[in-house]
């Protein structure tokens, strides 16, 4: 369904100050009261870029906060604006698909990296920061490994062989890899997936021990969809990674996605969420950002995708431990909503045609004003 104009001003007006009206923003640096926020920059004050005319990684520059995009491989082959947008405004990649499973070991034993080092050299040419994506995940996997029928001994070298031998081979070049990925259900039960099955729950703790022999100096991240505020899923997930950290086991992020919609509204604990997370000795990060609309699309709902865009993005200013943000690819052109939920899209932050829209305007705001930070990305 549309949002109508008392729903949208509550999504808008609710998230974290953002006051989103007439075409125009207002963004509050307000923190919780028990830790409040530095003073904030004001475009061309200490060399912070003018929103309107600066790339976002431009202006991320001053926050050391890594502004980063998912990468279709094909479409960076093939289309020279996809490109040339990629290189220009981000800081950091995302393979979307090419580190993955079936792409990475198609037949057991037997490894491709082309593509995936494709993405290496575009990202080294352009001095962008690879986020690597994904070690340990359900879905994806070859069908060899899916029909195949193993012993818990035999799943589990397995499961050991490709992350020494993936993690392995991009060693020193990956800075963050996303390990284990949505191991959990929404109810914070752990997944039913062939890892869980066979292995047990031992196969998370086992998975980060094993990425961190292959690359001890890559930042290694949990990662989870519907973990963005506070809930079921996000506690379950916290109280795994306390206990991982506990035993010794070397997990050192927390990625929640961030794949909004406008018609459901947007969590409002975002940054309580990514804090307690950080107080554990995490960093934290958002992974995989965007903001699906129901078709079609008017100016109201473009407007409180902004909304969702930005709170996301503040949330990560605002807490020290948020070291990155990604969108999920940057323009609809290219654009996987619409292939899993028919009736929405125009998720993005620039349209089909590479024209940026009021979310993509509103992350370089956020970003002029966000305070000077020391830390590193």
């Amino acid at each position: 369904m549309q949002l109508g104009r008392k729903t949208l001003t509550a999504v808008v007006t609710g998230t974290l100050g953002v006051t989103l009206l007439a075409g125009a923003a207002a963004t509050s640096w307000a923190a919780p009261a028990k830790t409040p926020a530095p003073a904030a920059a004001h475009p061309g004050a200490r060399g912070v870029p003018d929103p309107t005319t600066a790339t976002l990684r431009q202006l991320a520059r001053h926050t050391k906060l890594e502004i980063g995009t998912a990468i279709d491989t094909a479409a960076l082959r093939n289309d020279a604006t996809y490109r040339e947008i990629a290189a220009r405004e981000f800081s950091s990649v995302t393979p979307e698909n090419v580190m993955k499973w079936y792409a990475t070991e198609p037949q057991r034993g037997q490894f491709d990296f082309t593509e995936a080092e494709q993405l290496m050299a575009f990202a080294a040419a352009n001095r962008q920061k690879v986020r690597g994506h994904v070690l340990v995940w359900h879905s994806q996997l070859p069908a060899w490994l899916t029909e195949g029928t193993w012993t818990r001994a035999e799943l589990r070298s397995i499961l050991r062989q490709h992350i020494l031998t993936v993690a392995g081979h991009f060693r020193g070049r990956i800075w963050a890899w996303d390990v284990v990925n949505e191991a959990f259900n929404d109810d914070g039960t752990l997944r039913d997936t062939i890892w869980l099955r066979t292995i047990g729950p031992s196969y998370i703790a086992d998975a980060f021990r094993w990425a961190h022999q292959a690359d001890p100096k890559a930042i290694l991240f949990y990662n989870d969809y519907n973990v963005e505020g506070i809930n079921a899923k996000s506690n379950a997930v916290y109280a795994l990674l306390r206990q991982l950290k506990r035993e010794g086991v070397p997990v050192e992020g927390f990625g929640a996605q961030g794949h909004l919609a406008t018609q459901y509204g947007f969590p409002r604990d975002v940054l309580e969420n990514l804090r307690r997370f950080g107080r554990l000795g995490l960093a934290t990060a958002i992974t995989e950002a965007d903001v699906r609309i129901v078709l079609p699309v008017d100016n109201a709902e473009r407007w409180a995708q902004a909304a969702g865009y930005s709170l996301m993005l503040e949330s990560c200013l605002l807490e020290r431990s948020c070291i990155s943000y990604t969108v999920w690819g940057f323009t609809d052109r290219y654009q996987w909503v619409p292939g899993v939920f028919p009736e929405e899209g125009e998720a993005a932050i620039y349209d089909v045609n590479y024209n940026p829209k009021p979310a993509r305007d509103a992350m370089a705001r956020d970003l002029a004003l966000a305070p000077h930070s020391g830390r590193r990305g």
